[in-house]
C-alpha cells in the first residue's frame, strides 16, 4: 500500500455557537497551533430541512438548546451566505483550507457559490439525489460524503450516481458510524478497508470520520488507508451543545496532526538490508563466532 501524508480536517460544525468572533478564533487556532489542513463547518436552510412540526417542536435536550423551539434552536447557529464567505477570506488569510457541509439544495447552491476546494454532504443527507445530482452538475470541486447511518444499497447508489453524472474521480467517500460520541466496538474501523476493496477504483479517495473520544483510533484509521481523517473540533467539550462532548480540542488536534504525521514518515521499507542507523549497533552487538 502506498501511503501519502494524511490530510486533516478540523470540523467545527456549529461548535462556534453562533458567533463569528468565535468562529475566527477556530480557523485560526486550527490553522496556527493545529496546523490542520482544512476547517470545515456547516450550513442549513431549516425551513427547507425540517417539517413544520419540526421546525416548531421542542429541542429534544433542552439543556443543549439556543431556542424556544428546535427551529429556533438551528437558526441561532446558523451563519447567512455572505457570513461563510467572510470565513473563507479568514481561513485564506490563515493559510488553512476553508470548506461547509450543506444539509439541504438550498445551502449546497449558496455555498456553491462562494467556490470553496471541497463541499462535504453529511451522512443524514447522502441520498438527497436531488442535491447531489445539482453538485454534480454545477459545482466542479472535490465532493466528500459520509456513509454513516447508510445501507450497503444506497452506498452503492450514491458512488453509482456520481459515476454517471462522470463525477467520481471527484468523490471521497468517508467511512463513519453516526453517534455523539461512538463507544470504539461501534467504530468499525475495517469498514475503510470494505470501502476501499468495493470503491477505491472508482472514486478519488476513502477517508474516515470519527465521532469518538481521543486519536489513538484516527491513526489505526489511517494506516488502514483513510487518506482523509475529519474530527468535530471545539475550544472547550463542556460549551453548550450536541457536539462539543464528542469533539477534540485544541491539543488534541494538534497532537493528532504530528502524531499522523510521524506515522507518515514511518510508514516505509528499509531501502538497503542494514541501515546506517544500524551499521553502528551491528558492529558493537551483533553475534559472531569465535
Amino acid at each position: 500500500m502506498e501511503f501519502k501524508k494524511a490530510y486533516v480536517i478540523a470540523e467545527a460544525g456549529c461548535n462556534h455557537m453562533g458567533q463569528m468572533g468565535i468562529a475566527k478564533d477556530l480557523i485560526e487556532t486550527a490553522a496556527h497551533y493545529c496546523k490542520a489542513d482544512a476547517i470545515k463547518f456547516q450550513k442549513r436552510c431549516n425551513k427547507e430541512l425540517l417539517t413544520e412540526e419540526q421546525y416548531k417542536a421542542p429541542h429534544p435536550n433542552p439543556a443543549n438548546s439556543y431556542g424556544e423551539t428546535y427551529g429556533a434552536h438551528r437558526e441561532a447557529l446558523e451563519f447567512s451566505q455572505e457570513q461563510h464567505a467572510q470565513l473563507k477570506t479568514w481561513c485564506e488569510a490563515a493559510g488553512i483550507t476553508y470548506s461547509t457541509s450543506v444539509w439541504d439544495l438550498t445551502s449546497a447552491q449558496e455555498i456553491a457559490a462562494i467556490k470553496p476546494e471541497f463541499i462535504k454532504i453529511p451522512s443524514a443527507c447522502n441520498n438527497n439525489k436531488e442535491m447531489l445530482s445539482w453538485l454534480c452538475e454545477n459545482y466542479s470541486g472535490e465532493i466528500q460524503v459520509s456513509v454513516g447511518m447508510t445501507t450497503r444499497e444506497e452506498e452503492k447508489a450514491l458512488v453509482e450516481l456520481f459515476a454517471q453524472k462522470g463525477r467520481n474521480s471527484d468523490l471521497v467517500v468517508f467511512a463513519c458510524t453516526s453517534g455523539y460520541p461512538v463507544p470504539y466496538h461501534d467504530v468499525c474501523l475495517l469498514e475503510i478497508m470494505r470501502l476501499r476493496e468495493s470503491y477505491g477504483s472508482q472514486v478519488k479517495a476513502v477517508g474516515f470520520s470519527g465521532h469518538h473520544l481521543g486519536i489513538a483510533v484516527d491513526i489505526a484509521a489511517y494506516v488502514l488507508g483513510a487518506e482523509l481523517i475529519e474530527r468535530h473540533y471545539t475550544h472547550n467539550k463542556a460549551w453548550k451543545g450536541t457536539d462539543h462532548g464528542a469533539s477534540l480540542e485544541p491539543d488534541e488536534v494538534h497532537r493528532l496532526v504530528k502524531d499522523l504525521s510521524s506515522v507518515f514518515e514511518a510508514l516505509v521499507h528499509k531501502d538497503e538490508e542494514i541501515l546506517d542507523i544500524e551499521k553502528i549497533q551491528r558492529d558493537k552487538l551483533k553475534y559472531r563466532k569465535s
